[in-house]
């Protein structure tokens, strides 16, 4: 099987991770998330529990920071064991 490099992972795992916050960000933003949330708690014939607060731009760039970080070290501990799991 390939070895994956860890870095590179990483990277891709901590991109993905910051993109999707920064959609919801910008849903917050747009004021599309309310509507959103409501809409898919529905769907699982959930009333919804949940109110989304104001947007806030210091907010919206610690979450995308914050989730890439965290993205980025997930990506990079799945790529060294996965480089464990494929030497042996």
């Amino acid at each position: 099987m390939t070895r994956l490099g860890v870095l590179g992972t990483g990277l891709v795992f901590g991109l993905c991770m910051a993109l999707l916050h920064a959609t919801w960000a910008a849903l917050v933003a747009l004021r599309w998330a309310q509507p959103l949330l409501d809409f898919i708690f529905r769907l699982h014939f959930i009333t919804p529990p949940y109110r989304v607060g104001n947007f806030d731009p210091a907010t919206a760039l610690m979450l995308v920071g914050v989730t890439f970080a965290l993205g980025l070290a997930g990506g990079a501990v799945f790529a060294a064991v996965w480089n464990i799991a494929v030497r042996k």
